[in-house]
C-alpha cells in the first residue's frame, strides 16, 4: 500500500488535517522534477540530445530546488510540533486528574466508608508527587464471575453500574466462591470493592483509564506516521535530486530536534502510556501489568477496527461518488434550482432534476400503458410482450432508473402479464406459478456462472498487482518515443481488457501512464493523445475474450452451438490488433506527439520478487483458461463452460486468496442487468414475439445477401451503441438479430453466429462520443494537476467516430471472412 493511503487510513480522523501534508509534497516534488527538467533542456538547446538520466541536469538546480523544498518542510515540521504540543498538555492533564481520582478512591482504608469531600481531597493532592508514589498504594480489586483470571467486560460494568445493589451483591458473592484460594490481602480488596459505592466508582475509573490509554496510544502513533512521512518524502526528494544528503542531514538537525521526535518525549509519553497499564492493573487485573497491558490493547484493537470502518466506509462513500461524477455529467444550475410546493403534509423542495425524471418515467410508463392496449397483435401474450420489450428499453436507454433496477423489474411483468407459453405444440399461457419456475430458472443460465469466473479471475489478478507488474514489464520495454510509447500503452490496456475487463483496465493503464503526464509540457498533445488512446484500445479490448465484456456474455447466450475460446480468439485477435493499429495511425495523425513532446518519462518495470500467492494465482488462471479453450473436447465430462468457472471461484474463495469482501465488491449490478436480460429474451422468444419481429426484419432484407445483411446490422448496433450503453445495446438486439439469422439459412446452414458475434463486436467498437462506454467515460474525467481536464468531446468525435467507423469496416470485411472460414460455414 503507498504510504499515503497508510497515512490516510491509519490517521486519527479528527487530527486529519495536523499530520504531515504527504500528498502535497509530493506534488512540490514532481513539480519540481517538471522544472529541473524544462530547465535543463532550455539550457542545453539541442532537444535531439537533451535525454535525462538520474545523474544529469537535475544536479545542476539542486540549490534551487532546496530553497522551495526545505521551507516547505519547515512549516510542515513547524504545525505538527505544535499540534502535538498542544496535545500533549491536554492528555497529560487528563492523566494527572485520573492520577488524583485514583488516589481518592483508594484512601478509604476501613468500612464502612466515610467518603470525604472531593473537592478537599483533589486540594491536598500534590500534583508534583511522583506518579510511581501514588501507584503504590494498595491495589483493591476483584475478579468476575467466571473462572479465575478472567475480568468483566466493559458491557459487563455498564450493567453493573445500572444495577440494584442486590444484583451486584450477588455477582460479588458469584465471584468470591469461584476464587476461595484468595489470599488475605485479596479478601480485604474483595470486601473493600463489595460496597456499591466503590464499585460504581471502580467502573468510573475503568472507563477514563481506558480512554486516556487510547488517547496516548494515538498521540504515540501520530509521531510514529509523521516520523515515517518525513522519511519517506526526504527519500523521494534524494532520488528525484539524486542526492544523498538531504535526507540524512534533515531527519538529524530538524526532525530529530523537533519536539514530538526527540528521545525524551518518547520516553515520557511512554511512561504516561505505562502508568495507564499499572492504574488499569490495580483497578482491573490484580496488579497484573502483563494482563493489564493485553486487555488495554484489545480496547484499543476494537476502538482502531470501529474508527476505521468508519474511515472506510466514508471513503468508499467519496469514490463511489467520484465514480458516479464521472459517469453522470455535473448538473446544470436550472438542475439545481429548487421549486417549494405546497402539500396537506406540508412544504416540500423538489429539484430541477427530479421534475425531469418524473416526466420521463411517465412518459415511458405512458407508452407502456398504452402498447399494453393497442391492437397490434392479435395475441395477447405477444401484445403483451411487445409492450414490456418497448418499456424495458425506454428505461435503459434513458437510464431514468439504474439499469440493473429495469433487469430487476422484468421477472415481475413477464409473470404478471403471462407473456410466457409452453414449449410444446399448443404453446398455452403459462399461468403465474409455471412462468415463475421458468423464467427464474432462465435467468441463472451458465453464462452467469461464466461471468462470476471471470470476476473472480480479474479481482485475484488485481488484488496481488499481477496485472499491474506485467503491464509496468510491458511499458519499460517501450522507450522514450512518443509513438512507441503510445502503442505500447495501447496493447497493454487492450491485453488487460481481455482478462481484467474493460471496466478496470482503463483504470489501472491511467494509473500507470501518471509519471508520464506529470512531466509533460502543459500545452503537449500528447497527454490527450495518450489518454484517448487508452480508452479506444480498451473498448478494441472488450471484443478480445469472451469474459472481457458483458455484451460478449450476452452474445454467447445467443449463438448456437456456442463458440468456443479458441474460436473466439481466432476472429477477435486479429481484429483487436488491426483495429489497434488503424486507431495508433488516427492518434497520430491527430495529434502529431512527436512535434510537441519532447521528453517522455520512462516506465520503469516492477523489481518486486513474484510470492508463492501471485504464481498460484497465474497458474489457476492458466488452467482455466486452457480448460475454456478445450471445453468442446470436454464437454462430456464438464458440460459447459459455466462449470469450468467454478474452478477459481472455489480455488481463490477456498484458500483465502480471496475473501467474502471480494465478492461483495464483484459488479452485481452487471450481472443483475446480465440476467435481466436473459429473462427478457427468453420472455421475447417465448411468447412468440421474437419469431414475428424476425419475420418482419426478413421480409425487409429480403434478397440481400448475408453479407449485406451484416453490414446492416452492424451500422444499426454502431449507431445505437453510440448513444446508450454497449450492454444495453446487446440486451435489445442481439436476440432479434439471432433469429434473423436462423432464418437466413436452410436446414444446414445457419448465420446466427455470424450475425450475432459480429454485433457483439461492434457493440464494443462503439466508441465515438464520452458516454460509449466506461472507458471513455473514464477518460473524460482525467484531470492534470491544475484540475483541467485533458479532453473534451471535440477529441472524441475526431478520432472515435472515424475510429468506430473504421474498426466496423474491418469487422465486416477481415472478420466475415474469418467467421465464415472458423465458425463453420
Amino acid at each position: 500500500m503507498k504510504f499515503s493511503h497508510t497515512l490516510q487510513f491509519n490517521s486519527v480522523p479528527d487530527w486529519a488535517e495536523h499530520y504531515i501534508a504527504y500528498s502535497n509534497l509530493k506534488k512540490l516534488i514532481y513539480q519540481i522534477e517538471r522544472d529541473i527538467i524544462s530547465t535543463s533542456i532550455d539550457a542545453r538547446g539541442d532537444t535531439e540530445t537533451a535525454q535525462p538520466t538520474e545523474e544529469t541536469f537535475l544536479l545542476d538546480s539542486k540549490t534551487r530546488a532546496n530553497t522551495i523544498f526545505i521551507p516547505a518542510l519547515d512549516k510542515e515540521l513547524e504545525k505538527i510540533t505544535t499540534f502535538y504540543v498542544s496535545k500533549e498538555k491536554e492528555v497529560f492533564e487528563e492523566t494527572e486528574k485520573l492520577l488524583a481520582d485514583v488516589a481518592y478512591v483508594e484512601s478509604f482504608e476501613t468500612l464502612p466508608i466515610n467518603i470525604p469531600s472531593r473537592r478537599n481531597f483533589s486540594r491536598s493532592f500534590d500534583s508534583s508527587d511522583s506518579l510511581n508514589q501514588i501507584l503504590k498504594k494498595p491495589t483493591r480489586q476483584r475478579y468476575s464471575s467466571g473462572s479465575a483470571g478472567s475480568f468483566l467486560s466493559s458491557d459487563d460494568d455498564e450493567h453493573q453500574l445500572n444495577s440494584p445493589v442486590n444484583d451486584e451483591t450477588n455477582l460479588l458473592e458469584i465471584s468470591y466462591h469461584h476464587n476461595p484460594q484468595l489470599t488475605e490481602d485479596e479478601q480485604r480488596i474483595y470486601h473493600f470493592w463489595s460496597n456499591p459505592l466503590i464499585e460504581a466508582e471502580r467502573i468510573r475509573l475503568k472507563k477514563r483509564t481506558t480512554e486516556v490509554y487510547v488517547w496516548l496510544s494515538e498521540l504515540k502513533s501520530f509521531v510514529s506516521l509523521n516520523h515515517t512521512g518525513f522519511s519517506k518524502i526526504l527519500k523521494k526528494y534524494d532520488k528525484i535530486t539524486n542526492s544523498t544528503q538531504i535526507k540524512s542531514s534533515y531527519m538529524t538537525n530538524m526532525v530529530g530536534e523537533g519536539y514530538p521526535f526527540k528521545k525524551s518525549s518518547r520516553q515520557i509519553l511512554d511512561e504516561h502510556i505505562r502508568h495507564m497499564e499499572e492504574i488499569y492493573a490495580k483497578l482491573c487485573t490484580f496488579n497484573d501489568i502483563k494482563a493489564a497491558a493485553k486487555e488495554l490493547k484489545t480496547h484499543l484493537r476494537e476502538f482502531i477496527v470501529w474508527e476505521r470502518n468508519t474511515i472506510w466506509r466514508d471513503i468508499i462513500g467519496l469514490e463511489r461518488k467520484s465514480h458516479g461524477v464521472g459517469i453522470k455529467a455535473h448538473p446544470t444550475v436550472e438542475e439545481l434550482e429548487i421549486s417549494k410546493i405546497e402539500t396537506p403534509f406540508g412544504e416540500v423542495n423538489v429539484s430541477a432534476e427530479y421534475w425531469k425524471t418524473a416526466f420521463i418515467l411517465t412518459a415511458c410508463t405512458g407508452v407502456f400503458a398504452i402498447l399494453l392496449e393497442a391492437r397490434i397483435f392479435k395475441a395477447v401474450e405477444v401484445r403483451n410482450c411487445f409492450a414490456l420489450l418497448v418499456f424495458s428499453s425506454l428505461l435503459w436507454a434513458t437510464e431514468v432508473i439504474p439499469l440493473f433496477v429495469t433487469s430487476l423489474l422484468i421477472p415481475f411483468l413477464v409473470v404478471c402479464l403471462r407473456v410466457m407459453r409452453s414449449n410444446d405444440e399448443l404453446h398455452v399461457r403459462l399461468d403465474a406459478h409455471d412462468a415463475t419456475r421458468d423464467i427464474f430458472a432462465a435467468m441463472f443460465s451458465p453464462v452467469i456462472m461464466l461471468l462470476l469466473g471471470g470476476f473472480a479471475i480479474a479481482a485475484a489478478l488485481s488484488k496481488y498487482h499481477i496485472a499491474k507488474m506485467m503491464a509496468t514489464y510491458v511499458l519499460s520495454k517501450a522507450g522514450k518515443k512518443p509513438s512507441w510509447v503510445l502503442l505500447a500503452n495501447m496493447i497493454v490496456a487492450t491485453v488487460a481488457s481481455m482478462w481484467i475487463s474493460n471496466v478496470a483496465a482503463p483504470v489501472l493503464c491511467l494509473s500507470l501512464i501518471q509519471p508520464i503526464l506529470r512531466n509533460l509540457q502543459s500545452n503537449s498533445s500528447f497527454g490527450r493523445c495518450l489518454i484517448l488512446g487508452i480508452a479506444l484500445a480498451s473498448n478494441i479490448g472488450g471484443m478480445a475474450s469472451p469474459i472481457s465484456s458483458p455484451q460478449n456474455i450476452i452474445a454467447i447466450k445467443n449463438m448456437m452451438p456456442q463458440p468456443s475460446w479458441i474460436e473466439w480468439f481466432i476472429i477477435s485477435i486479429p481484429l483487436c490488433i488491426l483495429a489497434d493499429i488503424v486507431i495508433w495511425i488516427i492518434l497520430l495523425w491527430n495529434y502529431k506527439p512527436a512535434e510537441t513532446s519532447l521528453l517522455i518519462h520512462p516506465i520503469r518495470a516492477s523489481r518486486d520478487p513474484w510470492s508463492n500467492t501471485q504464481i498460484f494465482v497465474c497458474v489457476v488462471t492458466l488452467i482455466t483458461i486452457v480448460l475454456w479453450c478445450a471445453e468442446k473436447q470436454l464437454e462430456f465430462y464438464l458440460g459447459d463452460m459455466g462449470v469450468i468457472a467454478i474452478l477459481p471461484l472455489v480455488l481463490f474463495f477456498g484458500t483465502g486468496i480471496l475473501t467474502k469482501e471480494d465478492f461483495n465488491n464483484f459488479l452485481w449490478t452487471v450481472i443483475i442487468l446480465a440476467m435481466g436480460g436473459i429473462a427478457l429474451g427468453k420472455a421475447v422468444q417465448s411468447s412468440g414475439l421474437l419469431a414475428i419481429i424476425a419475420h418482419q426484419i426478413r421480409d425487409m432484407v429480403q434478397g440481400f445477401t448475408v453479407w449485406e445483411v451484416l453490414l446492416t446490422f452492424c451500422t444499426l448496433v454502431l449507431v445505437v451503441a453510440t448513444f446508450i450503453s454497449h450492454t444495453v445495446g446487446a440486451l435489445i438486439i442481439l436476440p432479434i438479430v439471432a433469429q434473423v439469422g436462423d432464418s437466413l439459412g436452410d436446414d444446414n446452414t445457419s448465420y446466427r453466429n455470424l450475425l450475432v458475434m459480429a454485433s457483439a463486436l461492434m457493440c464494443s467498437a462503439a466508441m465515438g462520443l464520452p458516454v460509449s462506454g466506461f472507458p471513455n467515460m473514464n477518460a473524460i474525467m482525467m484531470e492534470d494537476e491544475m484540475g483541467v481536464r485533458y479532453l473534451t468531446t471535440k477529441d472524441f468525435l475526431k478520432t472515435g467516430v472515424p475510429a468506430s467507423i473504421l474498426t466496423m469496416l474491418l469487422v465486416v470485411s477481415v472478420g466475415y471472412v474469418l467467421m465464415h472460414l472458423f465458425l463453420g460455414y
